[in-house]
C-alpha cells in the first residue's frame, strides 16, 4: 500500500473509528501521519471521487494492518471483488475488480461507483440476436475495442472484432488496398460464412460506417442491425471523402495531422494516409486515458486511400432495409458533432443516442457509457 505502519505510534486512527473497531490494533507512525495529512489537505477541492478512493486506500491500509496483528483472515487486495445486487447467478454479474495500485485515478478514467453502473440484466432468449461484429475505423484495428470486447463478453453476449484488410494484425499492405470491397473483404467474408438463418449487430466507428454499410448492402438477411458510432453514415453515391468535405475545419487539425504516401511515386495519386503520432492525442483522445493514447501511438497503421474515395451505391431494398442506430460524440476533434448532425439530418436513423464527454474514441474515453448504449440498442424490439 506504500504506508509503513507502526505499534508504537498511536496517532490518526481516530479519523476512521467508524470503521476500525479495534483501535488499540491500528497504530499508525508520526511520518504516515504527516503524509497523509498532506495527501487530505491537497484533495480538498479535488472530485468527490478521489476522497472515495483516498478513503478506501485507508480501509484497505487498517485491515492489512489488523491481519498482521491478530487472527483475520488474509485479505488479498488485488483480487477483491465488488458485486453489485442481483447475485451471483444471475446473466450478467455486475463485478467490479478493484484496482492494487495506490496511485490517484484519473479524472478522464474512472470507475463509475455502483449506482451509476448500468443494470445489465440481459434475457438473450429475447434478443433477436446475441452476437455483436465490431469494425474499427481507419488506422485502428481490433485491438482498439478491448474494453468493449470484455465488457460485452461479461454479460454473454458472443463478440467477433474484425482487422480489415491492411489494418491491426492483417499482413496485407495499407498501400496496395485498390477498393472499398478489398479493403472491408474480411468483414464481408465472415458474414458470407454464417450460417442461414444467423444474424449479427455490426457496429461500425469512423471510416467502419463505410464498411459495415458495404457488408448490409451485400447481405441484409444477415444483419439485425447496425450502429455507427461517430462514423461515415454515407448516403448512397457519397464517398467518405466527400462526407469529410462538409466539415468546417476551424482548427486545420486534421489537415495537419494527415500525412498522404505515395508507394507508387510522387508523381501518382496518393495510396494511403498517415496521421502525425504527436497530432493524435488532440485529435482522435482528446478525452482518453494516457495508457490507451499510448497503446494507439504504437498500433495505429496507414489508412487506404482508395476506398476513401469510393462512392458506395446504397439501395433502399437492401441497405435501407435494415435497422440503424447513430452514437453522437460530441467531443470529438476529427469528426465534429456538427457533421455526425449532418450526415444524421441527410439519413435520419430509427434512433440517435449521445455519449456525453467523449471524444472520437469512445471504446478509450467513456467504455461503460458506449456498453450502456450497446447493450440497450441490442435489447430495442421492433415496433410496427
Amino acid at each position: 500500500m506504500g504506508i509503513c505502519f507502526s505499534k508504537k505510534s498511536t496517532r490518526s486512527t481516530r479519523i476512521y473509528s467508524k470503521r476500525i473497531t479495534n483501535q488499540s490494533a491500528t497504530s499508525i507512525n508520526r511520518s504516515s501521519v504527516n503524509r497523509w495529512s498532506r495527501v487530505r489537505s491537497s484533495s480538498v477541492k479535488k472530485e468527490s471521487v478521489d476522497d472515495v478512493v483516498i478513503h478506501e486506500h485507508a480501509i484497505a491500509a487498517a485491515l492489512l494492518f489488523q491481519q498482521q496483528n491478530s487472527d483475520v483472515l488474509p485479505f488479498d487486495r488485488s483480487v477483491s471483488l465488488r458485486q453489485l445486487p442481483g447475485g451471483a447467478n444471475s446473466q450478467c454479474q455486475q463485478i467490479i475488480r478493484r484496482s492494487c495500485s495506490t496511485r490517484r485515478r484519473s479524472v478522464v478514467d474512472p470507475m463509475l461507483p455502483p449506482p451509476l453502473l448500468i443494470d445489465q440484466e440481459v434475457n438473450h432468449e429475447e434478443l433477436e440476436t446475441s452476437h455483436i461484429v465490431l469494425v474499427h475505423g481507419g488506422g485502428f484495428g481490433a485491438w482498439c475495442w478491448y474494453k468493449t470486447i470484455a465488457l460485452l463478453q461479461e454479460c454473454k453476449f458472443k463478440v467477433t472484432a474484425i482487422d480489415s484488410s491492411g489494418s491491426g494484425i492483417d499482413l496485407v499492405d495499407a498501400n496496395s488496398i485498390e477498393s472499398l470491397s478489398q479493403y472491408a473483404k474480411p468483414l464481408t467474408d465472415f458474414l458470407k460464412k454464417l450460417a442461414d438463418g444467423e444474424k449479427v449487430i455490426l457496429v461500425g466507428h469512423d471510416f467502419g460506417g463505410a464498411c459495415i454499410s458495404y457488408a448490409m448492402e451485400l447481405y441484409p438477411t444477415k444483419v439485425a442491425k447496425a450502429i455507427f458510432i461517430a462514423a461515415s453514415m454515407l448516403k448512397t453515391g457519397q464517398s467518405a471523402l466527400d462526407m469529410f468535405s462538409l466539415k468546417e475545419n476551424t482548427n486545420g487539425l486534421m489537415r495537419q495531422a494527415q500525412k498522404f504516401l505515395y508507394a507508387n511515386g510522387n508523381n501518382q495519386p496518393p495510396t494511403a494516409i498517415d496521421l502525425d503520432k504527436l497530432l493524435l492525442k488532440d485529435l482522435l483522445f482528446n478525452q482518453s486515458p494516457a495508457k490507451d493514447v499510448a497503446l494507439a501511438c504504437v498500433s495505429m497503421r496507414p489508412i487506404p486511400f482508395s476506398p476513401v474515395l469510393e462512392k458506395p451505391s446504397l439501395s433502399d431494398s437492401n441497405y435501407g432495409s435494415i435497422r440503424r442506430f447513430y452514437i453522437e460524440t460530441p467531443e470529438d476533434n476529427a469528426i465534429p458533432i456538427t457533421l455526425q448532425q449532418i450526415m444524421i439530418n441527410q439519413s435520419p436513423p430509427e434512433k440517435v443516442f449521445r455519449l456525453k464527454g467523449a471524444d472520437h474514441c469512445p471504446f478509450f474515453s467513456k467504455p461503460q457509457a458506449l456498453h450502456k448504449v450497446l447493450v440497450e440498442i441490442a435489447k430495442l424490439i421492433k415496433t410496427e
